[in-house]
């Protein structure tokens, strides 16, 4: 449904070349408020899931804060950060689009070259003691690029050629530079997070029917020459057909769940964590929630996730302009399918793969990153159509 603009101020008009100022409207407090909590929460769980393997292990000298002291910084500097960037006119990110994502393609195409393998997968350059995932990067570059080309052509969003044709090229180049890594859960969150910001730009709802119908066969394609991919499909079915291999970590997270009972075991109190759940305080750190915390505090946990993606939507509604409405659909949507997909994959919903909690999740590139996609939604609503703000 079309939305009627309010008439340009000087913050909501695009900016002139070699003029700055900072945003001097407020912010929306519930979002703000909303991403703090969730974050000092998740800090408190990941330093719960991990202080018994960071005691015993050899590069933390074991020292069991060893997690938490290198994440906090990083938490601290995220939330300057969020402020930051709230400050700054949202228009301005349409100067930075083009370099953003050249930017992250460039570190993409690094990736195989420089990077460190993990756990069979090329996806860190590490610059000195900083490790960077470029497909972080490559999410929130995508975004902003999107926004900005669908801001600018909006009238022609319908057609093919408009519509269509320059977001499949630059989804092709992403997704074909994240295959060579392999990074399979980046891609499933580039393509979803595209998908919908394409709809709300307003591309014919037909290209839609035609994109799934395209996109069965070419996940079947791509799986094709990802063995890793088949052999999870096959442990998803049955994760006893490899107990103490393959099927470990998906059958001891379900034992995590399952422990957690209605009330939990108490915060600090998990059993899993002591080096029986692989990556507890990592991509399955929302396990030892549900086991400390119980299907009660589980619930709250995402209830808070939820309430924070709907006001992330509502932001996005009221957004003055196309520009930053198309960036909040955005933002919101790779925070909505992050903590889906990895809320589906420890309770064995999907096959396991790689993603990570949002502000949960030991790693403090991602969640640098993650705090400033926050501050962009927080800039436009420092931009709300007049008597939208409450």
């Amino acid at each position: 449904m079309e939305r009627t603009h309010t008439p340009e101020t000087a913050e909501s008009r695009p900016p002139k070349k070699g003029m700055f100022h900072w945003q001097s409207a407020p912010m929306d407090l519930p979002f703000a408020v909303l991403v703090v909590l969730i974050s000092c929460i998740g800090l408190v769980m990941m330093f719960s899931a991990s202080y018994a393997f960071a005691s015993s292990a050899n590069f933390s000298e074991g020292n069991p804060a060893y997690f938490l002291l290198r994440q906090g910084p990083y938490a601290v500097i995220g939330l300057i950060a969020m402020y930051v960037i709230s400050r700054v006119n949202y228009q301005y990110f349409r100067a930075l689009s083009i370099p953003l994502m050249l930017t992250a393609m460039i570190l993409l195409a690094l990736v195989p070259f420089i990077g460190t393998k993990i756990n069979g997968a090329k996806r860190w350059i590490y610059f000195g003691p900083i490790s960077v995932q470029p497909s972080e990067i490559a999410k929130i570059a995508m975004i902003v690029l999107f926004a900005a080309m669908m801001a600018a052509d909006y009238q022609r969003m319908k057609t093919f050629r408009y519509g269509i044709l320059p977001y499949a090229g630059i989804l092709a180049v992403i997704l074909g530079l994240l295959f060579l890594q392999p990074h399979l859960s980046a891609m499933v969150l580039v393509t979803g997070a595209g998908a919908v910001m394409l709809f709300a730009g307003g591309v014919h709802f037909r290209y839609f029917i035609l994109g799934i119908g395209a996109a069965v066969p070419a996940g079947y394609a791509i799986l094709q020459f990802m063995p890793h991919a088949q052999e999870r499909l096959a442990i998803w079915r049955d994760p006893w057909l490899d107990p103490l291999g393959d099927g470990f970590q998906a059958i001891q997270s379900l034992l995590a769940i399952g422990s957690g009972s209605l009330l939990g075991v108490g915060l600090g109190a998990s059993r899993q964590k002591y080096l029986y759940l692989p990556e507890g305080h990592n991509d399955f750190v929302f396990a030892i929630v549900c086991e400390e915390l119980g299907l009660i505090g589980a619930g709250m946990v995402l209830l808070l996730f939820a309430i924070l993606i709907l006001r992330g939507y509502w932001i996005a509604l009221k957004a003055r302009d196309r520009f930053g409405s198309l960036l909040a659909v955005g933002v919101t949507t790779l925070l909505a399918l992050q903590v889906f997909f990895n809320v589906a994959v420890v309770t064995g919903l999907v096959p396991v793969t790689g993603i990570s909690m949002p502000f949960f999740s030991y790693g403090g590139s991602s969640l640098l990153i993650q705090m400033a996609a926050m501050g962009v939604v927080l800039s436009v609503s420092r931009q709300l159509s007049v008597g939208e703000s409450v």
